[in-house]
């Protein structure tokens, strides 16, 4: 891609921060963000009504451009005498004061993004002033009309760092008893205009012709604090790395914000995509978000050697990005753009910047990168943007949340049918509720619903598939199939078209603990946590299962340890933290893990473990199941398998036996008419088969018996009937098991009127009585 062609002129440049930031975050980080936030937006109104123009706002600093002189100084008096105002009425000592250095000087244009000395030059201005103050140079000085209703005190000539001659520099005040001048109007200006335009030419001959303009033509690039290499985190990759920070919303409306984030998202996506580039993922850099924080931090924190940064204005149709990439190593910008548009024109403008991160990193496109397309999949912008908002509520994590984010992701499906991403998001969330157990607090569905719309949802996008989709096929697969191979392809399908993918990384790590490779397990997850540094705790759990079964429980109790201290929620943590201490011989650490573990699965509803718990299909991909039983027996884990005993006691059968009906001692066998009976006289039918979903008999529950009575169990079934409701049990025309047991278990449970439907839904629907199915 071509360079874009540079050019000079002279400019008016603000540059305004707010002092004390770090000790206004220190107080209270999250309304000393929304402070400063609110304190630059007002500000960026008044500049606009004093014509001028905003360059950048990020963090604690905004910085702006001016045609004239007089319009800077009034829109800086104009704003800070209404936020003294403002900040005074506080009742608390959280006030953000602003600063603001006003210069002149010759500028690098490059597609209206302004940069070079002259912003150099305000920055260190404004370094001078006090807070609630304005600075302004020798040469503002002059240009200003004597007219002007302002005191200028002389504070003489200062000495500025990355300026070899001093420049003299002025305190301006209002005059008292004075008015700020008012915005002037369009006819107005143009007349100005040219008096301001002869006045900047008459200081530059001036200034050159006393020697004094060198330094506007240094050429200055605005220099960042530069990152130490020795002092990073982790080592430096060896290609391009970079980390794309949250974009600012400088949107009126704050609700905008979603239109902002999903932004840097969508580049963070399509940038992850080039093979040639090391991506720093979602998740690391969110941690930035609203935060006053360097780039020089950034990179040292994550490891990267360049940051992108920018802000995103949204107003009506109207969308306006500006972007800047720094090479950390030296503090130098390494390009600046603008862009403005329509929301029609989002994808090319976002498809624009991708090209010039590539432009300006040198970065070799393999042949199914080079026509890198922003969003191809999706051309419908109202569909982009509800994808948008259903992201954002995924992200927050919470069963509340991920049921909201499926409204959006189905009206984006709606608007877009063809919308891959949007399909592969729903597949998703389904798959996190499912694997999350919480069908009911974010659908108000049941565990065989949940579990087809999953199934469902990435069969529709497995039609047109991304990386997210090739993730989540790898993850349920692993869940459900005895093999690993279809997890392991699909994983590395998932990284094939997004090599920068955590998620990707750690689905190859779970297809491998599934194959009985925890060496190469731990190599992938690791690689997952190099691209998210700020890893959540799921990454070391995942990490602790690869340790364990590689039988290193010193280092697996360290990422279990660090973990439970983030996230003291997770029971399967505990679990293995359990058992991972009692294979060290640490008998009271691991009893103490074994009893945290119980407790968190009995506020969910769950049986304590056991032995026989790891029979879950949870840990059916988790690698030797040996070792684990072996570590939890040593914590005192009980064997488990009361429900065999239970079961074998109330039947007269084996439980393997697969006959259709069996008899059980306490329940009493019914045939379909008696089965209406029961059902016209208000029983509660319950159904234990997961086909539940598919066909069933209306108004039954569906509460599956396996393993350790998982759901079919006292707590479960108490939450729908008392101990004398009568019960009946039905599945399909399946073997005893599904029937008779789940029977036998409700009667060593103390329920009293339990009734086993044998014929089930098959005789239910043969006898011409109404079926109920989700489909």
């Amino acid at each position: 891609m071509a360079k874009d062609r540079l050019s000079s002129k002279f400019a008016v440049i603000l540059h305004a921060d707010v002092a004390g930031s770090t000790a206004l975050v220190q107080q209270d980080e999250q309304l000393a963000h929304e402070r400063i936030q609110d304190a630059f937006h007002r500000f960026s109104e008044t500049i606009e009504k004093y014509q001028g123009h905003i360059l950048e706002l990020r963090g604690d600093a905004l910085l702006a451009q001016f045609e004239r002189p007089s319009d800077a100084v009034a829109a800086t008096l104009a704003f800070q005498s209404d936020h003294t105002y403002l900040i005074s009425r506080l009742k608390d000592d959280l006030r953000p004061t602003i600063r603001v250095g006003i210069a002149m000087g010759e500028v690098v244009i490059a597609d209206n993004t302004v940069t070079g000395s002259g912003v150099v030059l305000a920055q260190r201005v404004e370094q001078l002033t006090d807070p609630g103050g304005v600075c302004i140079t020798a040469a503002l000085h002059e240009s200003l009309p004597k007219r002007m209703p302002f005191n200028l005190e002389n504070l003489g000539e200062q000495v500025l760092k990355g300026f070899d001659d001093p420049v003299r520099v002025y305190r301006v005040e209002l005059t008292a008893g004075q008015s700020i001048p008012a915005p002037e109007q369009d006819n107005q200006r143009k007349l100005s205009q040219k008096i301001s335009n002869w006045l900047i030419a008459t200081i530059v001959v001036a200034l050159v012709t006393v020697g004094g303009g060198y330094y506007w033509f240094k050429g200055l690039i605005p220099q960042e604090e530069t990152a130490s290499v020795e002092l990073m985190a982790y080592p430096l990759p060896d290609k391009p790395s970079i980390a794309v920070l949250p974009f600012s919303n400088l949107s009126d409306d704050k609700q905008q914000e979603y239109f902002a984030d999903g932004m840097t998202e969508d580049l963070i996506t399509d940038i992850s995509k080039i093979s040639g580039l090391f991506v720093i993922a979602r998740n690391s850099v969110f941690t930035y978000k609203g935060k006053a924080v360097k780039v020089r931090q950034v990179a040292e924190d994550l490891g990267v050697r360049y940051v992108m940064e920018g802000s995103v204005r949204r107003v009506d149709n109207q969308v306006r990005i500006n972007a800047q990439l720094i090479d950390t190593t030296t503090g130098g910008h390494l390009w600046a753009e603008r862009y403005d548009g329509s929301l029609d024109d989002v994808f090319s403008m976002q498809d624009k910047i991708i090209q010039k991160i590539v432009a300006s990193l040198s970065v070799t496109l393999v042949e199914q990168e080079q026509d890198i397309q922003v969003q191809a999949e999706v051309s419908n912008t109202e569909a982009h943007d509800a994808f948008l908002r259903g992201w954002e509520r995924y992200r927050q994590g919470t069963p509340d949340d991920f049921g909201k984010s499926v409204s959006f992701f189905e009206l984006a499906i709606e608007l877009d049918p063809d919308y891959a991403q949007a399909h592969a998001a729903l597949a998703a969330v389904y798959w996190d509720i499912f694997s999350k157990g919480w069908w009911k607090e974010s659908l108000g569905v049941s565990y065989t619903s949940i579990s087809e719309l999953a199934r469902n949802s990435l069969l529709r996008s497995q039609q047109n598939p991304t990386a997210l989709t090739h993730q989540v096929a790898s993850e349920s697969i692993a869940f459900y199939s005895g093999s690993p191979r279809r997890p392991l392809n699909e994983a590395r399908l998932a990284l094939e078209l997004d090599p920068n993918s955590p998620s990707g990384y750690l689905a190859l790590g779970n297809a491998l603990l599934k194959a009985k490779k925890p060496d190469e397990a731990e190599s992938a997850i690791r690689d997952a946590m190099r691209l998210d540094p700020h890893y959540s705790p799921d990454y070391l759990v995942r990490l602790a299962q690869a340790q364990f079964h590689l039988e290193n429980y010193e280092s697996a109790v360290k990422s279990l340890e660090k973990s439970v201290a983030i996230n003291p929620e997770d029971s399967w943590a505990f679990v293995y933290l359990s058992a991972a201490y009692g294979q060290l011989d640490f008998t009271k650490e691991a009893q103490k893990s074994l009893k945290r573990a119980d407790e968190l699965r009995a506020d969910a509803g769950w049986a304590p473990i056991t032995i026989v718990t790891t029979s879950h299909p949870y840990f059916r991909w988790q690698g030797k199941k040996n070792t684990l039983k072996e570590g939890l027996r040593a914590a005192g884990a009980p064997n488990g398998g009361e429900w065999l005993r239970l079961i074998s006691e109330n039947t007269d059968t084996s439980i393997s036996h697969s006959e259709v009906f069996a008899e059980v001692k306490g329940v009493t066998a019914v045939d379909v008419s008696e089965a209406h009976e029961l059902y016209e006289r208000g029983a509660l039918f319950v159904h234990t088969h997961p086909n539940w979903f598919r066909r069933r008999i209306p108004g039954s529950i569906n509460l599956e018996w396996w393993q350790e009575g998982w759901l079919f169990n006292e707590v479960a079934l108490g939450r729908h009937a008392a101990k004398d409701r009568e019960i009946v049990i039905y599945a399909h025309d399946r073997p005893r098991r599904w029937v008779a047991n789940p029977a036998a278990l409700a009667v060593s449970r103390g329920f009293e009127n339990v009734y086993q439907f044998p014929g089930g839904i098959d005789a239910w629907a043969a006898a011409g009585y109404p079926i109920e199915t989700d489909k």
